[in-house]
């Protein structure tokens, strides 16, 4: 990923000179972004629980940097929350004797490194390195009988610097236990200076380092998704999929753009996109997909992969109908062929090579509404990228469900195990089954709205209730408790990972949910409507739970009518739909 990004930083600029090994290690914006957690990315940072460690920690050196690598792991962790509170003077630095402050210092009094045990015994105990190294291996194994004789050459040692037996001793076990766990900080540094340099490259090179790292997880949807929002929330601009400038990887177009990879769409693969690439770099731009076919290898460039360069919208720039594209890929392969094979064919009258594009009236069906189009998106690149199908429900849903999926936090107060519930609403992405430790059946769902993506569980039972409601890409409310579960950590310790459970407690699809949270259906009339058509569309959706009110409005005068229960609706999305197309969408109001 670093090597990708240097060779973009010289795509971009051919004049750049960034030395790798001579990035400055005190870069104030590179510390900011570790302090606000900004590390989506950023090597050995992407966790949760790590990026709750850096927004206590806050670092602000790269000796931070090198500790909270070796910090955040069981055992270690327990220290977190005294390194944090003596780092930002909450607590004083206590050291076990004045000599080992400068082993110290660089970690606030606290031993995290097997280094710093070695160093203690070679300055308090008298040891030679190779012999602390013996020291460290025997602490880190416990081994019962050598401990017993390091204790004592420690304490003879410590004797002749002026420590007395049970000074010595207590020292001895404050090393022992820290040694028992204490990580290699030659190893913690090189993990550190990696994180530092791919952190300095997301803040001052962003454009190139997203577009490494994007290229790097092409062949993973969820992790391209991720990445293309983190980019988009650090101000990059991520441009859609396009046949006459992508490559195979994603690459930067400009210090503030990227240009989607073509090889991130599921189905090409490297040699249909090599072989595409090189006939646009070759002849030029592709004018339709008429020539497009006509100029590639269909060996590499089939049918399959034709189809899902349109429905990722790779296409768009030489035809914005995506349902037309499709209706002409077997068209325009079936033209392609056949021109090839007359321009074999030599006639009385020279070549009879002809267009690419046949003489013929091509179908023009209609095209794809919104839903359509993201739902075939989502097949071929695994994830929504031109929108979300959410953005259609959202202003309504809003009315009743009052926390979007990116803003989503527990209910504060109450006992976990009385918590309230809240509604959440979202499309679902996928679905999968697990088996927990007592055998019993768990669903997992994710769902997203397109301001983030959680994870939703529910057991068997439930989802069984469901199983026909509960299908990708299908618009879901559920009532949900959501708790924040720290693990790895001690007591009220802030160390940790924390993870979120969200627990599915009431499932709606996305009529049951208008029903439940709906007051009425108002229609706004015009004075012109007919009332036989609003029988007529009303008639297939009667008996249901919701009531129907007409404003009925002309020049001179408006009344606003409550049909009898009799006329109480169902309030499926087909229903609105239809209204919508009889008296226009705005006349068609869910009242909740």
């Amino acid at each position: 990923i670093l090597d990708w990004t240097l060779r973009f930083i010289r795509r971009l600029d051919p004049e750049a000179r960034v030395d790798l090994e001579a990035l400055p290690l005190d870069d104030a914006q590179t510390y900011r972004l570790f302090a606000v957690a900004n590390t989506t990315a950023v090597f050995q940072f992407e966790s949760r629980g790590m990026r709750d460690l850096l927004k206590l920690a806050r670092p602000d050196r790269f000796e931070d940097i090198i500790a909270l690598v070796a910090l955040y792991r069981p055992g270690p962790m327990d220290l977190i929350p005294e390194f944090c509170d003596r780092k930002h003077g909450r607590k004083a630095a206590e050291y076990p004797d004045p000599r080992v402050e400068q082993v110290l210092s660089e970690t606030y009094g606290i031993m995290v490194y097997q280094e710093q045990v070695m160093q203690m015994a070679q300055l308090v105990g008298g040891y030679s390195l190779g012999g602390a190294d013996l020291l460290r291996r025997a602490m880190g194994k416990k081994k019962v009988e050598e401990m017993a004789e390091h204790r004592q050459i420690f304490a003879d040692g410590a004797a002749k610097s002026g420590i007395e037996g049970p000074k010595a001793n207590e020292m001895f076990d404050l090393m022992e236990k820290f040694a028992g766990y204490g990580f290699n900080k030659s190893h913690a540094a090189a993990y550190a200076l990696v994180a530092y340099q791919t952190a300095w490259f997301k803040v001052h090179h962003a454009a190139a380092f997203f577009a490494a790292n994007l290229s790097a997880v092409m062949d993973d949807a969820d992790k391209v998704r991720a990445l293309c929002d983190d980019a988009k929330e650090n101000g990059l601009k991520v441009l859609a999929p396009d046949i006459n400038s992508g490559e195979y990887r994603f690459v930067p177009i400009d210090p503030a753009t990227i240009r989607f990879g073509l090889g991130a769409i599921k189905g090409t693969g490297e040699s249909a996109i090599d072989a595409i690439v090189a006939s646009r770099t070759r002849d030029g731009a592709f004018r339709d997909l008429f020539d497009l076919c006509a100029r590639v290898d269909k060996r590499m460039v089939n049918r399959r992969v034709l189809e899902a360069l349109v429905r990722a919208g790779a296409l768009d720039a030489l035809d914005d109908s995506r349902a037309r594209q499709l209706s002409w890929v077997g068209l325009a392969i079936t033209a392609a062929e056949q021109r090839e094979r007359n321009a074999q064919q030599v006639s009385l009258f020279g070549s009879s090579e002809t267009e690419a594009r046949p003489q013929v009236t091509l179908p023009d069906p209609p095209p794809w509404d919104r839903r359509v189009q993201l739902r075939e998106e989502k097949a071929a690149l695994g994830f929504y990228f031109s929108g979300h199908p959410y953005s259609a429900y959202r202003d309504e849903i809003g009315r009743f469900v009052r926390s979007t999926l990116g803003s989503l936090a527990p209910v504060q107060g109450g006992h976990e195990f009385a918590q309230a519930t809240q509604l959440i609403a979202g499309v679902v992405e996928s679905v999968r089954a697990l088996k927990t430790q007592n055998a019993s059946r768990l669903i997992v769902i994710t769902l997203s709205d397109g301001t983030g993506a959680v994870e939703v569980t529910m057991y068997g039972e439930l989802y069984d209730q469901f199983r026909k409601t509960i299908v990708e890409d299908a618009v879901l409310v559920l009532d949900v408790k959501v708790r924040d579960i720290r693990r790895g950590g001690s007591g009220d310790s802030d160390s940790g990972e924390t993870f979120r459970r969200i627990a599915a407690e009431k499932v709606y699809d996305l009529t049951s949910a208008r029903n439940r949270f709906a007051r009425g259906l108002r229609l706004r009339c015009n004075g012109t409507s007919n009332s036989a058509r609003l029988r007529e569309l009303l008639a297939p959706y009667r008996n249901g739970p919701c009531p129907i009110q007409i404003v009925y409005d002309n020049h001179t005068a408006q009344a606003k009518i409550t049909l009898g229960e009799s006329w109480n609706v169902d309030l499926q999305d087909e229903l609105v739909g239809k209204l919508g197309e009889w008296l226009k969408p705005e006349a068609v109001e869910i009242v909740y």
